[in-house]
């Protein structure tokens, strides 16, 4: 059974609501519940985080290989473009990770159109909403077992 940590960065707690035209009106809660059940048919197990804040998140990162996690599922939302600690997290971790957006970054603002994860994540899947995680946990399921 692979054992993969799910990463939600700051913010998305308010999915749903929070500026539907970008992200959607589907829930995080829901994103949750649509991942559990796709990782039950593959037989796969999540432990699922969502933290506001960053040195929580490179805590996350960086204990996951204690915690005997296979790979790494992230949106680090804002984080991706500011945070030098989480991209430094996914560096060192060890693991193979998979970053996940469910806008497109780069049909947003100028800002967002750099992502210092993407450099050291084995894969980016971005702009397709919820659907983005789903592909995003395939992704990291298949890059774990293809190992």
């Amino acid at each position: 059974m692979l054992k993969i940590l799910i990463i939600h960065g700051p913010n998305l707690n308010l999915l749903g609501t929070r500026e539907p035209g970008i992200y959607g009106v589907v829930t995080l809660a829901k994103i949750n519940q649509m991942l559990k059940s796709q990782a039950k048919k593959s037989k796969t197990r999540l432990v699922i985080k969502q933290s506001n804040h960053e040195g929580e998140i490179v805590d996350f990162i960086g204990e996951a290989g204690k915690n005997k996690f296979q790979g790494i599922l992230i949106n680090p939302a804002a984080y991706t473009h500011t945070s030098v600690a989480v991209r430094d997290a996914v560096a060192a971790c060890g693991l193979p990770v998979v970053e996940v957006h469910l806008s497109n970054i780069y049909s947003r603002e100028e800002f967002r159109h750099k992502s210092l994860i993407s450099p050291v994540a084995r894969g980016t899947i971005l702009g397709f909403g919820a659907q983005s995680y789903l592909l995003g946990l395939a992704a990291i399921c298949d890059l774990i077992e293809s190992k």
